[in-house]
């Protein structure tokens, strides 16, 4: 590339900046001018940097007059740039204008930016067939102009020679391919609606879940507390026999001579006063 990639970079964010105002400029200018002169302004907004939608422009009452006539070709152009991609223009370029080196970048950038749409990681051979370029290293000039000029964004893996695209700007759309968008928005929606029943339907079996749990929570809070009951009563119970039986333990047995001496005694007090009383009598 002639210019470093710091200055590169510099006038594609110039470039950027400029094209709102641009387009406003070409669509004020589009509307004041016909025949060769709209021909020339048509050539002039497919090389200008920063523009890469034209569906505004064909929508003019102006332009649409150039389908029939000697300025056909322009309008036809145009509609590519719209719609194509270079290998539409390869394809029909015996009957289109032929293409400045400005206007073949600016072509193949939206060409990248339609296969990027369908593929998130694009081969360099495909890159290559598409654009109709042979050398890698130009390849790999035009990703990056691409990427600086905000087409595309992504980066290049030399090692696995791929496009690795993270996102890129819209192009315009046909009229007929409205009902296409329309069946995939729908069908993205039913899939949001799938997606949002099987949530509830979580939600509720989590709800149903976490009730069980709550109420086999107070359950086994309930066997706890009347075990503690138990436990205390029966342990009150028990402390009591052991204390008693402690202090039954703490007292001394009666020796067993006592117990015998105790029963002489009261024998021999017995016959000493049976004795006396026979005395007397004699």
């Amino acid at each position: 590339m002639g210019l470093s990639m710091t200055e590169t970079s510099r006038n594609m964010a110039t470039e950027t900046k400029a094209s709102g105002q641009t387009v406003e400029q070409f669509l004020v200018l589009a509307k004041q001018v016909r025949g060769a002169a709209l021909e020339e302004l048509i050539r002039q907004l497919l090389e200008v940097p920063g523009i890469y939608v034209f569906g505004e422009f064909l929508e003019m009452p102006n332009i649409q007059e150039l389908m029939v006539g000697p300025f056909a070709q322009s309008y036809q152009l145009l509609t590519l740039f719209a719609y194509g991609t270079f290998s539409d223009y390869i394809a029909n370029a015996a009957n289109l204008p032929e293409l400045s080196a400005a206007q073949k970048n600016k072509l193949r950038y939206l060409s990248i930016v339609t296969l990027a749409d369908k593929l998130k990681c694009i081969p360099y051979p495909v890159l290559l067939q598409e654009l109709e370029m042979k050398n890698l290293r130009e390849l790999e000039d035009l990703v990056i102009e691409a990427i600086y000029a905000d087409v595309v964004h992504g980066k290049l893996d030399q090692r696995n020679q791929t496009l690795e695209v993270d996102r890129s700007i819209g192009r315009d759309i046909r009229s007929q391919d409205l009902s296409v968008m329309a069946g995939t928005l729908q069908d993205w929606c039913n899939g949001c609606d799938a997606v949002l029943a099987g949530i509830e339907d979580q939600i509720g079996r989590a709800d149903q879940y976490k009730e069980h749990q709550l109420k086999v929570k107070h359950q086994v809070e309930n066997e706890v507390t009347n075990l503690r009951k138990t436990l205390k009563a029966t342990t009150g119970t028990a402390t009591q026999e052991a204390e008693q039986n402690l202090m039954d333990s703490r007292e001394p047995p009666v020796p067993e001579e006592l117990r015998q001496g105790g029963k002489k005694t009261s024998k021999v007090k017995g016959l000493r006063g049976s004795g006396k009383i026979w005395s007397k009598s004699n």
